[in-house]
């Protein structure tokens, strides 16, 4: 391969990892819209259509377990609300009603995946609200009854919303209640909702080819250009952009890179409200934990290897101790989770427990105020904390710590080994 080749190629791999979260954000929005809106029907008449519905409010209302199969690494805290707004013909308006004291989130993603606003518990309280955001190109007056508003980058924004449920009963019912008197309106109180061209099947989550992944990403720009200071070389060379397809989405699936916090854990995803210039991260987190929010909302440290640094398998026993004095710090809440390494899904288990935090019934503490988690297959007996294991299988376990405290944020937190008994 000569020189000039050789320019091309990284040129390409370049401008690929650049631009690839807006079009791995664009396959989301194909993914996550509906094709169906409730009173106004089909976006489309043939169901191979790519129209969809946004600016339109999907939520799930109960919380996911081993039959659900879908979502790798899902949570068992909360159920979800999801909205892509398209800003192109003015601001949508989000309303919330009152949640009560429960812990609720809206981030709100741009294109290129930065989490770049949120409504909720943690910023904005749990009063009833009307949260108007707007596009770059708006300049419109904001009525006196908007409690929040949100200039948005660009015309595309993924709204990621949950809800923590505390049974699949009567709580999740409040829940929906909640979710059901959420809506998307215009500044005059009508249904926002627009169809709109997806462009792209989204159930393909394969490498795409260079036609379409250059279709795609020229229609999202015009839409949702690079922040102020990022330059763009597009669109690249034809000749080098099907091979540095190929070898930029499979370097980003092999390659983790995760935050080591030591003890056995790390900490896949590490973002605030904006990845900077940091493409390759920013990448990487669109190819394999898109949809990430920021740290000061929920930090996911995991471990797959216990204090030996030996790979977890449900064929040994484990315990995972905080000491006393020693617990983890959130303003929200924390749960841990275990998954089966396989296949990355929850663990069927007799009990029917797939996470267990500061909020599980009988939670048991130790005569010295420390709090112990068993990490096994076979039922240890009563009056201990049991998270059940595959039997035989390797696993890994992920943290889920809701609005973390200042030494989890700064990484300083000592968190303990997993101890094989």
């Amino acid at each position: 391969m000569n020189s000039k080749t050789d320019q091309i190629a990284h040129g390409c791999d370049d401008v690929v990892i650049q631009t690839l979260p807006l079009f791995e954000m664009m396959r989301m929005r194909a993914a996550t819209t509906a094709r169906r809106h409730p009173t106004l029907g089909f976006a489309a008449a043939d169901p191979k259509s790519n129209a969809r519905w946004v600016n339109q409010f999907t939520h799930t209302h109960r919380r996911l377990g081993p039959e659900d199969k879908e979502v790798v690494s899902p949570n068992n805290d909360t159920v979800y609300s999801n909205a892509w707004l398209d800003l192109s013909e003015g601001p949508v308006v989000i309303e919330t009603p009152d949640m009560g004291d429960r812990y609720w989130t809206l981030g709100l993603l741009d294109a290129w995946t930065n989490p770049f606003a949120y409504v909720g518990r943690r910023t904005t309280g749990n009063r009833p609200q009307r949260t108007l955001v707007h596009g770059p190109g708006w300049h419109g007056v904001v009525p006196a009854d908007i409690t929040l508003t949100v200039a948005a980058p660009g015309n595309d924004v993924w709204v990621i919303g949950r809800h923590l449920v505390e049974d699949d009963g009567e709580d999740a019912a409040r829940v929906r209640k909640s979710q059901s008197a959420m809506r998307l309106v215009r500044l005059d109180g009508a249904d926002a909702a627009m169809r709109v061209d997806t462009w792209i099947d989204g159930r393909d989550a394969g490498i795409p080819t260079a036609d379409l992944y250059l279709r795609i990403v020229s229609a999202a720009l015009r839409r949702n250009p690079p922040l102020p200071g990022e330059r763009l070389a597009w669109p690249p060379a034809a000749a080098g952009l099907a091979p540095s397809l190929t070898t930029v989405y499979e370097r980003l699936r092999a390659n983790n890179q995760p935050h080591d916090l030591g003890g056995g854990w790390a900490i896949p995803v590490m973002v605030k409200n904006n990845w900077g210039d940091d493409y390759l991260t920013r990448a990487r987190i669109a190819r394999n934990f898109i949809g990430a929010l920021g740290i000061e909302e929920a930090m996911y440290p995991t471990a797959e290897v216990d204090a030996r640094g030996v790979p977890l398998n449900g064929s040994q026993r484990y315990e995972l101790r905080f000491a006393p004095g020693k617990g983890l710090k959130v303003d929200a809440f924390w749960s841990l989770t275990m998954y089966r390494r396989s296949d990355c899904l929850f663990v069927a288990n007799a009990i029917d427990r797939y996470s267990i935090g500061d909020r599980t019934p009988g939670l048991h503490h130790d005569a010295d105020g420390g709090l112990a988690i068993r990490l096994q297959a076979e039922d240890p007996g009563p009056g201990v904390n049991w998270l059940p294991a595959p039997k035989g299988e390797s696993f890994y376990v992920v943290l889920r710590l809701y609005q973390p405290h200042a030494d989890h944020l700064a990484l300083t937190f000592d968190y303990p080994p997993i101890q094989p008994l």
